[in-house]
């Protein structure tokens, strides 16, 4: 009898995380954050664009309550989702040191989120403070698209082009749920598609990096 033993090789972490401070949060958050969506408020290396603001990455050194129990809640749940991904003991676990940056995007209708990676940073991860309902045209209206680029150097024939999960190397998307967190490396290529509807998207994006205790310090963002 012949025997295949198939399991599967370089996996790319995933996680979706249910804030459970969001019910809380989130009413008091979104007016919070549009209010600031100013320009004086918006990130310079990125082109104005009226559809879409994205804040200064100074999110987490904001003093007002609001931030203070959104960083506290956000990096809760971040921390969980990297520990499940990884085999540390929560001992050791949480003798790691860990830097985050973040920041908040409004994306209005017919707004995007160009791809990008995030630098300098091992996690990536996307909160959902406000989004609009699902458009029936284009189910990745407003989603989270993350891009799998090994594909790029890889011949396509019959024998892989639809390999069944988790094999398969397509594209994926995440549609943001108010009060819902995803987190995936930083490596990943991934954007916000067109909003098609007729109302905002609010988001809040953060990277974060963690180091073992004693180890040298990390580069500066």
């Amino acid at each position: 009898m012949l025997t295949v033993n198939l399991v599967p090789i370089l996996a790319t972490p995933f996680a979706v995380v249910t804030v459970p401070q969001a019910a809380e949060l989130n009413p008091t958050l979104a007016p919070f954050l549009r209010e600031r969506a100013t320009a004086e408020r918006a990130d310079p290396a990125f082109r104005a664009d009226p559809l879409c603001f994205r804040s200064r990455e100074d999110l987490f050194d904001w003093p007002e309550t609001q931030a203070v129990a959104l960083q506290q809640a956000l990096l809760a749940g971040l921390c969980a989702a990297v520990m499940d991904a990884n085999s540390y003991s929560p001992g050791e676990f949480g003798k790691l040191g860990i830097q985050a940056r973040a920041r908040y995007a409004v994306v209005r209708p017919d707004g995007a989120i160009p791809a990008a990676t995030a630098p300098l940073a091992s996690w990536c991860a996307v909160y959902c403070v406000a989004a609009p309902p699902a458009s029936p045209a284009r189910v990745d209206s407003a989603a989270l698209r993350l891009y799998a680029v090994r594909s790029g150097m890889t011949f396509i024939d019959a024998a892989n082009w639809r390999l069944r999960a988790p094999f398969g190397g397509d594209h994926q998307i995440w549609r943001p749920v108010p009060g819902q967190m995803a987190a995936f490396p930083a490596s990943m290529l991934h954007e916000v598609g067109l909003n098609r509807s007729g109302s905002d998207l609010i988001l809040v994006m953060l990277r974060a990096r963690f180091a073992q205790p004693g180890a040298p310090g990390l580069p500066p963002w």
